[in-house]
């Protein structure tokens, strides 16, 4: 494994009762890039992801994290070794505010849950390196609002800075822009952008708009096998690709 490759996996694949959801997945992550896992429905891209941060095990395969074999770890294990899934760490208390949540997040880092439970003084200490990241992530004004309050774009922007609180090394999104607006779409790509200038990122997404803007590389899954890979006009003028995503055969 090279130094500039931060994950990857070999022939990795998971079978339920039968059906391989992911047939044999070869992937190579570069570090530092920005790189989207994309394909039809039903093609094993949300798998694939929870393969890669053990909330599944691999029927075959290996994965691979900076050099490292994590494909016996338990989840909490390679959160820690810096790869974490938005939704790990992102347990958003709807009716605290921006500010506690991104302050409890801190603290799950120092590792010493009974904090949640300690003195104000205690917890203030946080509010420094919390309201970065809250500035981070386009939310210094909404600081003091309750998670619930927060528009649909917002709240996820709020997640995203909840992860990073654990300072990840490679952070992995799904469908970070699902269900968004126009305007809110524009503002978590340019502040994916930020999160990846000195981060790996992969994520799944539907947008292909926003894959095209975002990633450096495009691994293309189709029935739980990787059919393309490249850059965006690589892969949007694979004449397989297009037919994948047309919907000829199956999706």
């Amino acid at each position: 494994m090279s130094a500039e490759i931060i994950l990857e996996t070999e022939g990795l694949a998971k079978e339920f009762a039968g059906f391989a959801a992911v047939g044999g997945v070869d992937l190579r992550v570069k570090r530092g890039s920005i790189h989207a896992l994309i394909g039809p429905n039903g093609a094993g891209k949300t798998t694939c992801f929870n393969l890669l941060t053990k909330f599944l095990s691999p029927t075959r395969g290996r994965i691979v994290f900076k050099g490292q074999d994590i494909t016996a770890m338990a989840p909490a294990d390679v959160a820690r070794l810096g790869l974490v899934r938005s939704f790990q760490i992102s347990a958003v208390f709807p009716h605290m505010t921006v500010l506690e949540n991104v302050r409890i997040a801190l603290q799950r880092l120092r590792g010493n849950s009974m904090d949640f439970w300690r003195s104000r003084a205690v917890l203030n200490q946080y509010n420094a390196k919390a309201m970065a990241l809250i500035a981070d992530v386009g939310l210094s004004e909404f600081a003091n609002w309750t998670a619930v309050e927060l528009p649909y774009g917002r709240k996820r922007a709020l997640e995203i800075a909840t992860t990073l609180a654990l300072d990840p090394e490679m952070l992995l999104l799904d469908e970070p822009t699902a269900g968004m607006g126009h305007e809110d779409i524009d503002r978590i790509s340019q502040l994916i952008k930020r999160v990846a200038a000195n981060r790996t990122v992969l994520m799944v997404e539907h947008n292909l708009s926003v894959v095209a803007d975002l990633s450096d590389t495009i691994t293309v899954l189709t029935r739980g096998r990787v059919l393309a890979e490249g850059d965006y006009a690589t892969v949007s003028n694979n004449p397989e690709v297009r037919e994948a995503y047309m919907g000829v055969g199956h999706a």
